[in-house]
């Protein structure tokens, strides 16, 4: 059958004006639909053709109507919107799948609503159980003050709890994890960390970036067992977005888990899997390069990290932050060491990709990945730097010019438009989520989410790209809205842009004949309805290789 395919869409290519035979049946027929393939040429038609897993034909009902054979699947799309699958380029997929069933404090308005939330999911627990999770955001909070371990102790103190800030930078534990941890007073800082204290030197329970691990490495490692529960639940729940593919940021330890769903027929998502920049030589060994695998699971990119957070004020920047002048953030403990694992890296052809929230690290790893590429020469290599929220104008022209990747996530603005002006006044805030900018200068950009950091649901993210609205309802504007895209320019960015970024361009990002047959259907036309109410849009249908892997008809019964 797929040498059928093959040599059938090479015909179609060779001659496109080539009639096709009524013998040939297709697989799925989708008609009666206003389906944007987002190629080129922006076409529009209103039917598609699939044949094992893959687009033979685009155009009118009546063209496509000659592909229906009697074992066909004909989907009658009744008019509504088609576009290729969304493309998360940036999320962590089993933290995303565990966290569903975890502490949910993200939409907490208060430090006692915080609280209760720890108390009512305790309750459920027995006593030494761990609490994680969370996703809290004190920014939400009047005054907004940070967390304590005496607001948890009081409510949680027969569990040890660790729970995260919203961005993942920074946590708060109760006292029962600082003991638990050995962490106290006379506890050292952590390069490339802080660990928050009181006037008298205690730990306040807060910790950020790398002073985290103090705590995490003593929560017992889910069995593999649990996180293939939560990599099942991930892909059901990425599969009702109309998320038909994903880049995971830590699948170092995941691959077996992602294999043993392919084999159970369970992944509904196509997964590129990531792994930490410093293992780079363990896969160089093995003989791994950039996307290395098939077509559902594949493997060959590494990140690192070059700073923290705007949220938890680790951030690197060349000025001081205005609200604390103290600090210009904390460069990340792996910061000495980027030089020679991104140029490891590259030597062997694997494909590298660098967290920078900060201008001081975004320019710093620009700097980096400009040397590299003189010493290596001329390559495909696709370095990417994933958010590059707040950048020097200087260096906005620098991503295209050096072919840097801008992997991004807008629905981020949504929440730091609030109050990034009052970390680093108006004057810095002309480099921040420059999506227009960039895409201006010619830069390759890539959206995704960062989930569980973020909501999964790409509408949001396109929503915030197109509108630029916080959630406090301050810029009905738009926040900083020079930088406003429209949704075609959203939609190509969160389809084909990330498709780019994982060398996929050939394969997915748009609907055309030849390409993986992965989209969705959605319940608005999304390109014609007022750009606000986008998120109240609903995915109908979500296919995957041309086979249904979310029924909104069928989840509602």
């Amino acid at each position: 059958m797929k040498n059928l395919l093959v040599l059938f869409t090479l015909i179609l290519l060779i001659c496109p004006s080539i009639t096709v035979s009524q013998t040939v049946s297709a697989d799925v027929v989708v008609k009666n639909a206003n389906i944007r393939t987002m190629d080129d040429k922006r076409s529009i038609v209103r039917a598609m053709a699939v044949l094992d897993g893959r687009i033979i034909a685009l155009g009118s009902d009546a063209e496509i109507a000659k592909l229906i054979g009697p074992k066909t699947n004909v989907i009658d799309a009744g008019g509504k919107t088609i576009i290729p699958g969304f493309n998360d380029a940036h999320l962590h997929f089993v933290p995303g799948g565990e966290q569903l069933s975890l502490v949910d404090l993200r939409s907490s308005q208060s430090p006692e609503e915080f609280a209760q939330r720890i108390k009512d999911y305790a309750a459920k627990l027995k006593d030494g159980e761990w609490i994680t999770g969370g996703r809290w955001d004190h920014e939400n909070w009047k005054p907004a003050n940070l967390p304590t371990k005496e607001l948890i102790d009081k409510v949680a103190p027969k569990n040890p709890v660790f729970v995260n800030r919203l961005d993942g930078h920074m946590a708060v534990a109760n006292s029962l994890a600082l003991k638990l941890a050995g962490v106290d007073k006379n506890t050292k800082d952590v390069p490339g960390g802080v660990i928050v204290r009181d006037a008298n030197g205690e730990p306040t329970g807060v910790l950020k970036d790398a002073a985290m691990e103090l705590v995490s490495t003593v929560i017992p490692a889910r069995t593999f067992e649990q996180k293939l529960a939560d990599a099942e639940a991930a892909t059901n729940y990425a599969a009702s977005l109309g998320v038909t593919s994903a880049q995971d940021m830590q699948a170092s330890q995941n691959l077996a888990v992602y294999q043993k769903l392919l084999e159970e027929g369970k992944l509904k998502t196509r997964l590129y899997a990531g792994a930490d920049l410093s293992d780079w030589k363990s896969r160089a060994h093995a003989g791994i390069r950039h996307a290395f695998g098939g077509p559902m699971l594949r493997t060959g990119t590494l990140k690192g990290y070059g700073d923290g957070s705007l949220g938890s004020s680790t951030a690197w920047f060349f000025e001081p932050y205005a609200d604390m002048p103290s600090t210009s953030g904390v460069a990340s403990a792996e910061m000495p060491l980027l030089y020679e694992h991104v140029s490891g890296a590259d030597k062997n052809g694997l494909q590298v990709m660098i967290h920078a929230i900060g201008d001081r690290t975004n320019a710093t790893v620009l700097d980096i990945y400009e040397r590299v590429e003189k010493e290596d020469g001329p390559s495909d290599r696709r370095f990417r730097i994933e958010h590059a929220q707040h950048l020097r104008v200087s260096d906005i022209p620098r991503f295209a010019k050096l072919g840097v990747i801008a992997s991004m996530q807008p629905v981020h603005l949504t929440d730091d438009g609030r109050w990034a002006e009052k970390r680093l006044g108006k004057e810095r805030l002309k480099g921040t989520y420059v999506f227009k900018s960039l895409l201006a200068s010619g830069t390759h950009v890539a959206f995704g989410t960062d989930w569980s950091v973020a909501p999964l649901n790409p509408l949001f993210g396109i929503y915030a790209a197109v509108t630029r609205q916080t959630t406090d309802g301050k810029n009905p504007n738009g926040w900083l809205s020079d930088e406003k895209i429209s949704v075609d320019a959203a939609v190509r960015c969160y389809t084909l842009g990330s498709a780019y970024a994982e060398f996929q361009e050939h394969e997915k990002g748009t609907l055309e004949v030849g390409k993986l047959a992965d989209f969705v259907i959605l319940s608005e036309d999304i390109f014609t309805i007022d750009p606000t109410t986008i998120p109240n849009v609903k995915v109908i249908k979500t296919i995957v290789g041309g086979r249904v892997v979310f029924d909104s008809a069928s989840a509602a019964k």
